[in-house]
């Protein structure tokens, strides 16, 4: 009796865990917070910008050990994406108060400043990746990647199923 009570349990906490998971693709995000403007970028949208190779990256972990490479990569700079971003914020000189939050699906977050996006060799590096290992971004298991190739330690800004960019403000 013990054995079917300890097998219905069991049942029972992988069947929750298994429904209580988040995909981990999107197909949209959306850029909010301290903007003129909410801007909303759908797979379709992103395709009609250029790509540009960017080429195989490997990708580490937190103390620099390679955990697999990311293979033809193709992408988009991510300030292009922005490009027509207001900030809620007339003055130039106080842009470099703001940060970007990148939120993934999964609510893994990584944050820009603004000056590293727009006012740095960072933001040339900073990549909406649109093709990977071959696939284009409709059929990658990651969906929205977004990649900086040049970290130190990629896997630290390698954020897959980006649902949101939140534009704040330091206080």
């Amino acid at each position: 009796m013990k054995m079917k009570n300890l097998s219905l349990l069991l049942l029972f906490v992988v069947s929750m865990s298994v429904w209580g998971q988040k995909s981990e693709t999107t197909t949209e995000f959306v850029v909010s917070g301290l903007v003129k403007k909410e801007l909303k970028f759908t797979m379709t949208d992103i395709e009609k910008h250029p790509s540009k190779p960017i080429g195989d990256v490997v990708i580490t972990n937190h103390m620099g050990e390679p955990r697999g490479t990311a293979k033809q990569l193709k992408g988009i700079l991510v300030k292009e994406l922005l490009d027509d971003m207001e900030l809620q914020e007339e003055s130039p000189k106080r842009f470099s108060e703001f940060y970007l939050t990148f939120v993934a699906i999964d609510n893994y977050k990584v944050v820009y400043s603004w000056n590293e996006i727009f006012n740095s060799p960072t933001g040339d590096q900073l990549f909406v990746i649109t093709s990977r290992d071959g696939k284009d971004i409709k059929d990658m298991p990651e969906s929205i990647l977004i990649l900086t190739p040049t970290d130190f330690k990629t896997g630290r800004r390698h954020i897959k199923g980006l649902s949101k960019i939140l534009v704040e403000r330091i206080k």
